[in-house]
């Protein structure tokens, strides 16, 4: 199979200047960061068009194809699309883990291998970018990290916006790392980059059309009255998130409290991992907050409306009280409520009663 990448400069521009031209006598090719060149778009529509023969052409990039402003058709019905987020632990393991099937029937996941204490600590810090995770030591990991950033925010951002000023890019994403796990304040944001939350809220939609960050939004429904209606803020990767944040191994066990917000946005990202090949189920991820203060970190509801909670603690304890968010949406969700889990750093499944049950992190691999 051809291959081609739009990072090379001649090739670029032969596609930019000759979309035609470019895919004329192609057959089974890959084109990486098809983002650069939206004009092969409709190019590619006319070849399959003519040759609907699945898998001719396999395009690959960093942002998200759909969202470019300068997209003249979407392939609908033409295209399949796969977001690949970096790697889950469970394929750093060579596994694969079923968690979805045994949640949404009211039961715990079982365990691969057991991850816990300072193992799991360096396994969050990793992150799961392979360049990243090859590296050796955490210096030499932040630095991989730092530099890709710096890749992205430099080049690759350009490709899908126009920032007039890029120097408050790399002030925003320092300021997102510090709010990761939390209510997203996009005013607050703003007001550490001087600008309005309009702006920020367009910076923040980049971001994720980079695959940096993810902003969760929250579980909503007729029955509880007075819920929080603003969404969480997580980065897809738990290593750059360490890395913007400068933590490694010492400083963690110095402070385990830094842990907290880290381990939160590692098990989102887990958990969106396991969901994409998870039989095609098309899941829904929100989280859980009302004005009382009850919260449940990630909600998970099905195609049927099936409902699982997931509360994430960096501790290897855990108490009745840890279920008090959930036992609140389990009585909003009534029959819909499957499972809830509160993972914990730990290697013993225990149950609570009530389709409830503390579960280990390892879980998810």
């Amino acid at each position: 199979m051809a291959f081609f990448t739009l990072d090379n400069p001649t090739t670029l521009e032969a596609a930019q200047s000759d979309p035609v031209g470019f895919l004329r006598n192609l057959d089974r090719a890959v084109i990486d960061e098809i983002q650069r060149a939206p004009q092969l778009l409709l190019a590619l529509k006319e070849n399959v068009d003519a040759d609907p023969r699945p898998g001719q052409f396999l395009l690959t990039g960093s942002a998200d194809l759909m969202t470019l402003p300068r997209v003249a058709d979407s392939l609908a019905g033409r295209m399949e699309i796969i977001r690949l987020l970096p790697l889950a632990i469970c394929e750093m393991l060579t596994r694969q883990q079923d968690f979805f099937g045994p949640v949404f029937e009211g039961k715990p996941p079982s365990c691969g291998e057991v991850i816990v204490a300072e193992a799991l600590v360096e396994a969050v810090l990793k992150g799961g970018y392979p360049e990243a995770v090859r590296r050796a030591s955490p210096s030499r990991r932040q630095a991989w990290h730092l530099d890709y950033l710096d890749a992205i925010l430099s080049r690759d951002i350009n490709d899908i916006a126009h920032i007039e000023d890029m120097t408050r890019m790399p002030q925003l994403m320092a300021l997102m790392a510090e709010h990761a796990g939390q209510l997203v304040n996009y005013s607050k944001l703003g007001a550490g980059i001087d600008v309005s939350h309009v702006t920020t809220r367009k910076y923040v939609g980049i971001f994720e059309n980079l695959f940096l960050v993810r902003t969760l939004q929250p579980w909503h429904s007729n029955r509880p009255k007075r819920l929080i209606k603003t969404p969480k803020l997580h980065f897809l990767d738990s290593g750059l998130l360490a890395s913007l944040r400068d933590l490694t191994p010492a400083q963690i066990r110095r402070n385990r409290g830094a842990f907290g917000a880290l381990l939160e946005s590692f098990v989102f990202s887990e958990l969106l991992k396991l969901a994409s090949w998870s039989d095609g189920a098309r899941l829904r991820f929100s989280h859980f907050r009302d004005k009382e203060g009850n919260e449940v970190d990630i909600v998970i509801e099905d195609a049927r409306g099936r409902v699982v909670d997931v509360e994430v603690k960096a501790s290897a304890t855990v108490t009745a009280a840890d279920f008090k968010g959930m036992k609140q949406l389990q009585e909003a969700c009534g029959d819909k409520f499957t499972c809830g889990l509160v993972l914990y750093d730990h290697d013993k499944t225990i149950p609570f009663g009530g389709r409830l049950f503390a579960a280990p992190l390892s879980v998810l691999w």
